[in-house]
């Protein structure tokens, strides 16, 4: 009966991503239908508590719910968190106020999807960056074959767990335990490279592992909390090209490339003035990364009229507010003028009629990592390196 159910559950998905235009490559489809995403899931999933105000992450065990309740849950299109600040969700002892997802099974939908996009069929060779449950190895090891399929995850535990559940599943890709960003450069090369994490730019050692005409499809994001998903082709030279996706998809940054930490912010006075654009822009999908691209050393901490950046490094800061006529007043200190360069990258942006992400591309040279505006001669910005 419980089979039964799981079958028409993965169906019914799947359907849904081909109503919605996300699904078109049969295969890709088939493998939809194919693979038990309750068993990736785990023993427990955590919860989170609905907005607004600090999130309650609850875990959610499988042996306290029914089969098909289980199974209900495990083909909703969304992502479930299955580790808090590296504790996996069956070694929680209660409810954890705040803290960070540090592994997670992201919405399938957004997994198929990606794997179509990125040209996924039968022999090619794929690398996944940040295999997470182990999710998306089993849906790549049923498209491009599981011979074909290798998957790194930094996590020791996820890792393990990742690894027992595609065993259960009954696959066996290479699955290994070990910094994603440095690939495996003794099986290269592949003919995918799939990151299923964000990283503030591709590293280089990474390209190279991908074969002339290769693929890369990998978000690109930073401490301001923009993404952008980008499809690159390596042009087998140490170089690449490409444009971001449409949509709105975001991953948990690599772990190497995660913000510094810090303790309590203390915001300190500074040189005051009216700020020339609107700060609410960087809570806007686009603005927000164009934002980033103009200040990639700045931690962005605040919303809406007051935003908050904060550079670690040189102890720069920017903030915003109201200034009670309709305006907003921007207080900058340091030697980073953190909201000056993001007034200019927003002024060009909105100069290009403030285009969607989806008219942004980026080109990669031995030296550099540029994103720009609709061509690549257009407005550009370098990626920190």
């Amino acid at each position: 009966m419980t089979t039964d159910i799981a079958e028409a559950l993965r169906r019914r998905l799947v359907e849904l991503l081909v109503a919605d235009d996300l699904l078109h490559d049969p295969e890709v489809r088939r493998a939809g239908e194919t693979v038990p995403r309750e068993i990736f899931l785990g023993p427990a999933i955590y919860r989170p508590s609905p907005p607004p105000g600090t999130t309650v992450w609850t875990p959610t065990r499988r042996a306290d719910l029914s089969a098909e309740d289980w199974l209900r849950l495990s083909y909703e299109n969304t992502t479930w968190v299955t580790q808090i600040d590296g504790v996996l969700a069956e070694n929680a002892t209660g409810p954890v106020t705040g803290g960070t997802p540090t592994s997670s099974s992201t919405l399938p939908g957004v997994i198929l999807w990606m794997i179509e996009q990125a040209g996924v069929t039968r022999g090619k060779r794929v690398l996944i960056i940040g295999a997470g449950t182990g999710l998306s190895s089993a849906y790549v090891c049923e498209v491009a074959g599981q011979e074909n399929t290798t998957a790194i995850e930094t996590d020791p535990a996820a890792a393990e767990r990742a690894r027992k559940a595609l065993a259960e599943a009954g696959y066996t890709p290479a699955l290994i335990t070990g910094d994603g960003l440095s690939g495996r450069p003794e099986e290269a090369p592949y003919d995918i490279v799939i990151a299923f994490c964000s990283v503030r730019h591709i590293p280089y050692g990474l390209l190279r592992q991908a074969k002339e005409g290769g693929t890369l499809l990998v978000t690109i994001a930073g401490w301001g909390f923009g993404h952008g998903l980008v499809l690159l082709t390596a042009d087998g030279g140490g170089g690449a090209s490409g444009r971001f996706l449409p949509g709105y998809t975001s991953f948990m940054m690599a772990r190497p490339h995660d913000r510094p930490p810090h303790g309590p912010v203390e915001l300190l006075p500074g040189a005051e003035r009216p700020s020339r654009i609107d700060p609410a822009l960087l809570d806007e999908w686009s603005g927000r990364f164009v934002a980033q691209l103009a200040a990639p050393s700045a931690e962005r901490l605040g919303v809406g009229a007051e935003q908050i950046l904060l550079d670690v490094a040189t102890g720069s800061q920017a903030r915003t507010r109201p200034d009670g006529s309709g305006g907003w007043t921007v207080t900058q200190r340091g030697p980073l003028e953190l909201w000056s360069a993001v007034e200019e990258a927003i002024a060009v942006w909105q100069n290009q009629g403030a285009p969607h992400l989806s008219e942004f591309g980026m080109t990669i040279t031995p030296d550099a990592e540029r994103v720009w505006i609709r061509t690549p001669d257009g407005p550009s910005w370098t990626l920190p390196v």
